[in-house]
């Protein structure tokens, strides 16, 4: 794991989900995959949207040419462990396609804008996952 990417976790576990820096005020969860190659425990911090009870997460990478490690990682073991604020729960992660896709990853791009920049930095399609709480 990173330095930046520790910081913000310890950051947000801290202080109940919320964070300073680039994140300050941005909605961030913390996501817990299980790899798919190691099968090695692994959290990310990343920013979502809600989509009525549903979390909203888009592996945009910052527009790069590859998806991030972590989509990998949801797509081979879907069943994964989310933390919102100072909760902790099982959800089970779905890649949206289709037109259900293009409307959730409008609605981030217009509360986040860095989003559209992604997507116009890349040719491939920015996966958009959806992810429902299991208990």
């Amino acid at each position: 794991m990173s330095d930046f990417d520790e910081n913000v976790i310890n950051e947000f576990r801290t202080n109940g989900g919320k964070v300073g820096g680039p994140f300050e005020g941005a909605p961030m969860m913390l996501l817990t995959t299980t790899g798919a190659k190691s099968g090695q425990v692994r959290t990310k911090p990343v920013v979502y949207t809600r989509d009525g009870d549903r979390f909203v997460i888009i592996a945009s990478k910052a527009g790069a040419p590859t998806n991030p490690d972590w989509f990998h990682n949801l797509v081979a073991n879907p069943e994964v462990i989310l933390e919102v604020g100072d909760e902790r729960f099982p959800a089970r992660a779905t890649v949206t396609t289709g037109e259900e896709r293009r409307r959730l990853y409008e609605a981030q791009a217009a509360r986040m804008p860095g989003f559209a920049e992604y997507a116009q930095k890349t040719t491939r399609e920015i996966p958009v996952v959806v992810l429902d709480r299991l208990a």
